[in-house]
């Protein structure tokens, strides 16, 4: 028989037809050849033949009444089980490339100027609607950057978010601690949720080495505030936090939406100073702060990969913040974060005084 690590032979396929006919069990039969009881049931699932769907156009329904017959039964050859099998593997090995060669110049230049997959395969929709060849999808344009690991390096690092290897679409799971006076992120106000309302916050911790960075967005403005924790602990980060807050005026600080990281423990002292509401995103759920995420990724794209952040260097970001703070957006009607927040206070200001009055 064949080592652990290779495929199924001919010869395995062979036994496996033999056993099924004799009535032996899936985790029997893959104990006979020297295998996992899993690699014989999926051999088993994939290239089993049905008479009913020799075309492999759909699979027929199997009521409890009619189990076997000659119509619903299946049968597993060991010839066509090694055909079937081949032809998957072809498949998936196969490149994913443009049809032509004009696509793929294209998609091979514009990642060069720092556009992401999404714009490099949604362009040639704009600028050549009537000819059908040029058409190229952002999983292919990341297949293709991905493809060759001597030019992988250089290629990722022309994305804005590029990394030399791709990470799955679930992310990282760890296990996560109950944090006290969790409040879920259904309690947020309704002012807070479609963003009509101002000085709910979002934020987040940007985890790197040595000092970490803390970012805080307004979510009806935009406006990104930042700031370094000496370290990695609550207590620490809710500090910077409290100081982060607090010249700000009351009507600017309602509440706060943090993810379900550790550094966010002690939360309930901004309750208590500063009188901030706190609520919690669902976990694995990023998109439900998606400015402060945006903001993170905008502060990213300056320090170089995998550098140190440390205490000196509160200026650099600062200068960074303010860049980001300044640059048009299109969802404050292009204004800049930091001429929408200014605005704000403003306005604020105006109404504290009629009440005032």
């Amino acid at each position: 028989m064949g080592e652990v690590c290779s495929h199924l032979s001919e010869e395995e396929r062979q036994v496996i037809r033999i056993e099924i006919g004799n009535g032996t069990s899936v985790r029997g039969i893959g104990l006979m050849p020297g295998r996992n009881a899993s690699t014989a049931g999926g051999e088993i699932r994939r290239n089993t033949w049905l008479p009913s769907n020799e075309n492999e156009s759909y699979r027929p329904c199997r009521p409890k009444r009619l189990k076997t017959g000659p119509w619903t039964g299946g049968y597993y050859i060991a010839g066509p089980a090694r055909r079937r099998a081949d032809r998957r593997r072809a498949r998936s090995r196969r490149r994913h490339r443009p049809s032509c060669g004009r696509p793929w110049a294209r998609a091979a230049e514009w990642p060069g100027r720092g556009w992401s997959p999404p714009p490099v395969g949604g362009r040639p929709r704009v600028l050549f609607p009537d000819d059908p060849t040029m058409r190229v999808r952002p999983e292919s344009v990341c297949r293709w950057i991905h493809a060759d690991r001597h030019h992988r390096e250089r290629r990722a690092r022309c994305l804005p978010r590029g990394s030399r290897r791709r990470r799955g679409r679930g992310g990282g799971r760890t296990s996560r601690f109950p944090i006290p006076g969790r409040a879920p992120i259904s309690g947020r106000p309704p002012e807070a949720g479609d963003r009509s309302g101002f000085g709910h916050w979002e934020a987040d911790g940007v985890i790197g080495a040595g000092c970490n960075p803390h970012t805080e967005v307004e979510r009806k403005t935009r406006f990104l505030m930042a700031g370094i924790v000496p370290g990695r602990t609550a207590g620490e980060s809710v500090g910077a936090r409290l100081a982060m807050f607090s010249p700000l005026p009351a009507g600017a600080r309602g509440g706060v939406t943090h993810d379900n990281g550790t550094g966010f423990a002690r939360h309930t002292r901004l309750r208590d100073g500063p009188g901030m509401d706190t609520c919690f995103a669902d976990p694995y759920s990023s998109r439900r702060r998606g400015s402060n995420e945006n903001g993170n990724g905008m502060i990213r794209r300056y320090p170089p990969e995998r550098s140190e952040i440390r205490m000196d260097m509160a200026g650099e970001l600062r200068e960074i913040v303010d860049e980001a703070d300044n640059r048009p957006m299109r969802v404050p009607d292009y204004r800049t974060p930091a001429e929408a927040f200014a605005d704000e206070l403003l306005e604020l200001q105006d109404q504290q005084g009629v009440l005032h009055l």
